[in-house]
């Protein structure tokens, strides 16, 4: 069976030409469906964009040209807005990328290797504090440590859902032991809190990843007593320096510390 020059390169052309024109169908969907709730967003033609888009990377590794780029970047101002970012990128087929604070040397919040849009929590950083229930509901893009502490750039929406390992653990127990309740959007674009997500669902996003088992908007944590003055410091020391001995001593001395 001949198969003509022609034939070749038409089917070359279509080939080649299809995942782009339909990347940037998708791109044009999706700007057109939530410009209907007035959203603010950036996209590479905007000046923002980079900036935006590189302002938290910690890992320089997924700072480069090579590293792929969403084709949106969506900066909700509310849980409404959330929902609707959801479900045009549900309509469309868009992949998802849910950036808290980007705090995120694995890219998991910001990279991705099918078309795909972030939406950055950045604007949602409220936190409402009952003192005479010892609570706080708090929005995912917050930065606070919990029981983290010494990190500024840590968001609690990563933090909470990787469990949250933190230096004051041994005292207070993972983040994860702390959370009472939360708020997600699931991928129907529905907001669901502990009574109607149930408790497995609710046990899964307390250590289970971010950006998996859908967007957590806000989480309710039990407030836990400390001193009036804590203290924080770093030392630095090397092999040559007797490291592993000091790591030995500490570790005889640490449990007792409360």
């Amino acid at each position: 069976m001949k198969i003509s020059w022609f034939s070749c390169l038409l089917l070359l052309l279509v080939l080649s030409s299809s995942p782009w024109s339909t990347l940037a169908d998708n791109h044009q969907e999706f700007i057109q469906c939530l410009s209907h709730s007035n959203q603010t967003y950036y996209t590479p033609s905007n000046s923002s964009f980079s900036s935006i888009l590189q302002f938290s990377i910690q890992n320089l590794r997924f700072n480069t040209t090579e590293t792929p780029k969403p084709l949106v970047i969506v900066t909700p101002v509310s849980e409404s807005e959330v929902q609707q970012v959801i479900l045009c990128a549900k309509k469309i087929g868009m992949h998802v990328r849910v950036r808290s604070a980007g705090h995120d040397y694995e890219g998991l919040s910001y990279v991705s290797e099918v078309p795909f849009v972030i939406v950055d929590l950045i604007n949602l950083r409220t936190i409402n504090v009952d003192v005479n229930d010892k609570s706080a509901w708090v929005e995912a893009g917050s930065t606070i440590g919990f029981p983290a502490g010494v990190c500024p750039t840590v968001g609690v929406g990563g933090h909470f859902s990787g469990g949250g390992y933190g230096t004051m653990m041994r005292k207070y127990g993972l983040s994860a032991d702390n959370i009472v309740d939360a708020r997600l959007v699931d991928a129907n674009g529905t907001i669901l809190d502990r009574v109607y997500m149930g408790e497995d669902l609710f046990w899964a996003i307390r250590g289970g990843g971010g950006n998996t088992f859908g967007l957590v908007l806000s989480w309710k944590i039990k407030l836990l007593d400390v001193p009036e003055k804590v203290t924080v410091f770093t030392l630095d020391k090397t092999l040559e320096q007797n490291l592993t001995k000091l790591i030995h001593k500490w570790q005889n001395v640490a449990p007792r510390f409360h």
